[in-house]
């Protein structure tokens, strides 16, 4: 398994999940019933989620191009 492939993992998790907080976010606002949170709960969790998601794939990107620029022993 190559360097940062469990951090790409978890952003695309995370990033699947945020996508669909905002979905649900979006559909309890439109349809004007909270489900558990109000619609800018959901909102919010969403965006925290998918701005934490970019910080993760990018570090997994980052550590997977060190690691090819180590010189092979």
């Amino acid at each position: 398994m190559e360097p940062g492939f469990r951090r790409t993992t978890f952003g695309r998790i995370a990033a699947a999940l945020g996508c669909l907080c905002g979905a649900i976010g979006l559909f309890t606002g439109t349809t004007n019933s909270p489900f558990i949170l109000s619609p800018h709960g959901w909102g919010n969790g969403g965006v925290l989620l998918l701005l934490l998601a970019v910080f993760v794939v990018l570090d997994g990107a980052v550590s997977f191009e060190k690691s090819r620029a180590l010189p092979k022993l």
